[in-house]
C-alpha cells in the first residue's frame, strides 16, 4: 500500500510561520533545520509454539537545531505546535549566541527514491502474520527430530520525515523497514546448540511472508545449529584466518567503519586521524559506504539533514580517500558532506553515521584461500563484539567457524573469538575473494546512544596472524 506524503504542515503547523520561527532560531548561525517525524512500528514474536510478543508503538515529534562552529543547540518535543516550536527555537538559539556566522548553502536537490512508499503493516494483517509464524514453527520442527525449540519473529516499521531548512526548502521521505528472524535450538545426547538466520530491507512484508523466503531462513538456522552441535572447542593462539563473505563485514563496520566517521577524525580521537591520502591497508583493499543501493536496509534517499545519500569511496586500493561526513563536521574540516548525517529519531541530533559499508571483491577464489591455510580458522558467521574507536581494537565472537590444517577443513569449532585492531588488520589482508556479498538485511548500529539500520558486506578475506581466543591448545 503506497502511503501519501507525510506533511505535518497540513495538520499541525502553518509552514510560513514555522519557517519564520526556524529563521529566527538560526539567525547568525552556520546551519540548522527543523526535522519532523512520524514513526510507527510493530513486532510479532512466536516462541516455542505460542505468541511471546505482540507490540505496536507510535510516536511523532520535531527536533530543531541551530549550529555555529563546533557548537549546536538542539531542542525537541513530542508536541508539534507553534507554541512548542517557539520554545524550542529559544532554546536552540542559546548555542548561536550573538551570531556572526554565515548560513551555509542548503543541500543539493534530488527526486531520487531508493525504496517504495510502502506501509509494511498494511500488507498483511495480524492473523496472516501469526499464521506465517506458526507455519515457520511447524516447518522447522519437521526438518529434524533434534529440534527442541523454535523462535520466529516479524518486525515492521514506517518512518515518515519532513525536513524544513532556513532557505525554505522542504524535503519529505517515507522509509519502510521489515525484518524476519528464525532461531533454532537443537539437542542430542544432552548437548544443546543454537543457530539463527534473518533477512529484511526497506520494503514491505510480501517478500518475507513468501514460503520460499522463510523456509530458506529456517533451513539455514537449522544448518548452523547442527554444525555447532558437532563442533569442537576452538583453539587459541595467533594464526591465519579466512573470513567468509557477507555478514562477517560487521567486523569491517565496527573495527574500521566507525573510525572513518568525520566527527572522530575532526576531534583527533580516531585511529585514522591525520592519515588522509596515506596507505592504511593492503593494496587491493577498497572500502565504500553507499547509501544509494535500492531497497537495502541501510539506504536512505537523503540523510536526516536533507543531503542526498551517495556512494563514498573511503579506502581506495589501500589508500585513505575520504571520511563519512554530516554537514557540521564537513564544514569544519573543509570537505563536502557525504549524505551521512543520520539520527535515530526527532529526539536526537544528527551525526556522521554509516549506511551500507562494504569492501569490493578481489581476484582470489575462496577455495584457494582456505587451501592456503596451514593451520588456521575459517570464520563464516559472527555474533556480538566490542570495539574501541580510539585505537580500533576489537573482540568478536564467531557463530560458525572451522579449524583448517594443511588446507583441509578438519572440524567445526565453537567458542572462537577474533581479537585484533582495525588498522593492523587492514594491513594484514593477504588475499581478497571474488565473492563479495552484502548481509541479508539485519544490521543495526549503535553510536552515542542512537541506533540506526545499516548494511554491511565484504568478500572472503585471508588475514595473516590474527589472534584467536578459544580453548587452550
Amino acid at each position: 500500500m503506497q502511503q501519501p506524503p507525510f506533511c505535518p504542515f497540513e495538520t499541525h503547523l502553518e509552514q510560513t510561520q514555522a519557517l519564520k520561527t526556524l529563521r529566527t532560531a538560526t539567525e547568525g548561525a552556520d546551519d540548522g533545520e527543523l526535522f519532523l517525524e512520524r514513526r510507527r512500528s510493530e513486532m510479532l514474536a512466536f516462541d516455542d509454539g505460542r505468541v511471546k510478543t505482540a507490540s505496536y508503538d507510535a510516536a511523532e515529534g520535531f527536533g530543531l537545531r541551530a549550529v555555529r562552529g563546533a557548537a549546536s543547540g538542539y531542542a525537541h518535543s513530542t508536541e508539534i505546535s507553534h507554541a512548542a516550536l517557539t520554545r524550542a527555537a529559544e532554546t536552540a538559539r542559546l548555542a548561536v549566541g550573538a551570531g556572526g556566522g554565515t548560513l551555509a548553502a542548503g543541500p543539493a536537490q534530488t527526486e531520487r527514491r531508493l525504496y517504495p512508499s510502502t506501509d509494511p503493516m498494511a500488507e498483511a494483517g495480524f492473523s496472516a502474520r501469526l499464521d506465517t509464524l506458526r507455519e515457520i514453527d511447524a516447518y522447522t520442527r519437521g526438518l529434524d527430530s533434534r529440534v527442541i525449540q523454535v523462535s520466529a519473529s516479524l518486525a515492521t516499521a514506517l518512518q515518515e520525515v519532513a525536513i524544513l531548512r532556513p532557505d525554505g526548502t522542504l524535503r519529505c521521505d517515507i522509509r519502510p523497514l521489515s525484518r524476519m528472524n528464525v532461531a533454532v535450538i537443537v539437542e542430542e545426547n544432552g548437548r544443546r546448540e543454537s543457530g539463527s538466520h534473518g533477512c529484511g530491507g526497506r520494503a514491505g512484508l510480501t517478500g518475507l511472508l513468501s514460503p520460499e523466503t522463510w523456509t530458506a531462513s529456517a533451513r539455514e538456522a537449522l544448518r548452523i545449529a547442527l554444525v555447532n552441535l558437532v563442533a569442537e572447542s576452538a583453539p587459541a593462539g595467533v594464526m591465519d584466518v579466512v573470513l567468509g563473505p557477507g555478514w562477517p563485514g560487521i567486523l569491517l563496520h565496527e573495527a574500521i567503519g566507525h573510525g572513518l566517521e568525520g566527527d572522530f577524525n575532526r576531534k583527533g580521537s580516531s585511529a585514522f586521524a591525520g592519515l588522509m591520502g596515506q596507505q592504511i591497508a593492503a593494496r587491493g583493499v577498497t572500502v565504500l559506504d553507499d547509501g544509494t543501493l535500492p531497497d537495502r536496509r541501510g539506504s536512505i534517499s537523503f540523510d536526516d539533514e536533507g543531503t542526498p545519500s551517495q556512494r563514498t569511496v573511503l579506502i581506495e586500493d589501500g589508500m585513505l580517500a575520504s571520511f563519512m561526513q554530516d554537514r557540521q563536521n564537513a564544514r569544519l574540516m573543509g570537505t563536502p558532506p557525504t549524505g551521512n548525517g543520520r539520527r535515530e529519531s526527532f529526539a536526537h541530533p544528527p551525526m556522521p553515521r554509516m549506511t551500507n559499508t562494504y569492501m569490493l571483491s578481489g581476484p582470489d577464489t575462496p577455495a584457494d584461500m582456505v587451501a592456503g591455510l596451514e593451520d588456521g580458522i575459517h570464520a563464516v558467521g559472527f555474533g556480538g563484539g566490542q570495539v574501541d574507536i580510539t585505537n580500533g581494537k576489537f573482540v568478536f565472537s564467531c557463530t560458525e567457524a572451522y579449524r583448517v590444517k594443511n588446507g583441509r577443513v578438519i572440524a567445526p569449532v565453537k567458542g572462537a573469538t577474533l581479537i585484533g585492531d582495525g588498522p593492523t588488520v587492514l594491513k594484514k589482508i593477504r588475499a581478497i575473494g571474488n565473492d563479495m556479498a552484502l548481509d541479508p538485511g539485519v544490521g543495526t548500529c549503535g553510536k552515542a546512544g542512537q541506533w540506526v539500520p545499516v548494511g554491511v558486506g565484504q568478500p572472503s578475506l585471508m588475514i595473516g596472524g590474527l589472534t584467536v581466543g578459544g580453548a587452550a591448545t
